[in-house]
């Protein structure tokens, strides 16, 4: 069933090349068979000197980015169960379109197995550069670089999320998680499904619930198969 899942985090400078591979399931992080939840990769809006490769791209921003700047922007959001892996890309591709634009990204969606209940859990991580392209060819030494405002050509590409204050971010982060639940919604009606997403916490939409007691794995783990059971079916019932 569709749940509305987003959240935003910003990955240091030396973690963007890591994160990447961890997300595509390459490398180390392919083994031991890790890989299988490994949906669907894509990518988009690369300088030339990445040479259509992200893995590239984000081992010069680790490289080249200033050292308190931020290598990338993840997005990580829940998919609706309900859409086939075609339609799952493509509210991708219009949440790209519509909250990222020019901007440099990759994404992968991921499908593992819950530990309760055995249920898909699709969920894609999507991430960006906040470097602003523009009509100026820099070399990857100099896209990172701190803006030159008087002479573009001698700084780096201006980043999207410098000068807003806390409230013109949060403000944003308002907006594309209502446009997410938008895009969400508007595919699950075109495709006949009855299921709906909200963006809004339990409290704006007065729905008062009890903490759940987060178990992790360890926790499920230990419990048994009734255990287990029940418990999937309180949560199902909420």
């Amino acid at each position: 069933m569709a749940s509305f899942h987003l959240s935003i985090k910003s990955g240091e400078k030396g973690s963007a090349a890591n994160h990447a591979a961890y997300i595509a399931r390459e490398g180390k992080h392919g083994k031991d068979g890790k890989q299988s939840d490994l949906i669907a990769i894509a990518h988009g809006n690369l300088p030339y000197w990445a040479d259509d490769t992200p893995t590239k791209f984000w081992a010069s921003a680790d490289k080249h980015e200033r050292a308190n700047g931020a290598a990338y922007r993840e997005y990580e959001v829940a998919l609706p169960s309900e859409l086939t892996v075609d339609q799952q890309k493509e509210i991708i591709n219009e949440f790209i379109l519509s909250e990222i634009g020019p901007k440099p990204f990759q994404y992968a969606i991921h499908s593992p197995t819950a530990a309760l209940g055995g249920n898909p859990q699709p969920h894609a991580h999507i991430m960006v550069s906040d470097r602003l392209p523009d009509d100026i060819d820099r070399p990857a030494e100099l896209h990172f670089k701190r803006h030159n405002s008087t002479d573009p050509e001698l700084g780096g590409c201006k980043k999207d999320s410098g000068g807003k204050d806390r409230a013109q971010l949060r403000e944003e982060v308002i907006s594309t998680r209502a446009n997410w639940a938008r895009i969400q919604n508007t595919t699950l009606e075109k495709s006949g499904h009855e299921t709906r997403v909200d963006h809004r916490s339990n409290k704006a939409r007065g729905i008062q619930t009890t903490p759940e007691r987060h178990l992790g794995h360890l926790g499920i783990k230990k419990m048994s198969s009734e255990e287990k059971i029940e418990y999937a079916g309180r949560r199902k019932s909420k």
